[in-house]
């Protein structure tokens, strides 16, 4: 199953709750991303039946391990995107909405290219 860039965003946000809080519920997820419950729970059926996420009885998420690779790969894409723009000049509130546009779309071989050019001028920094 392919997903979408909205499954990607969800992915991605539960990542960084799970990271900040430890424990993540649907809610959780809705007041982060400031989206209706009912969009939210339609949103967790389909990655669930996607098996990217695994919700418990208690309504906790958890990331499987596609989930995880998939919520990894788009966080640091959004980190590393963020910081580039931040370093070219862009503002940081600009540089992270860009980044969020460019994360879902970049190829791997262009994001691979600007990783490899951001760990060089960190060395010559």
């Amino acid at each position: 199953m392919h997903l979408q860039e909205s499954g990607e965003m969800y992915l991605e946000t539960i990542l960084v709750l799970l990271r900040e809080k430890g424990a993540v519920r649907s809610l959780d997820v809705a007041e982060h991303m400031g989206f209706s419950k009912p969009s939210v729970s339609r949103a967790v059926g389909i990655l669930k039946r996607g098996e990217y996420i695994l919700v418990d009885r208690d309504g906790f998420i958890t990331l499987t391990d596609s989930g995880m690779e998939i919520a990894s790969k788009i966080y640091e894409r959004h980190t590393l995107l963020t910081a580039f723009l931040i370093r070219l000049g862009v503002d940081e509130k600009t540089a992270a909405e860009d980044a969020c546009k460019l994360e879902h779309n970049i190829s791997d071989e262009s994001f691979s290219a600007i990783k490899r050019h951001v760990a060089a001028m960190t060395k010559e920094a």
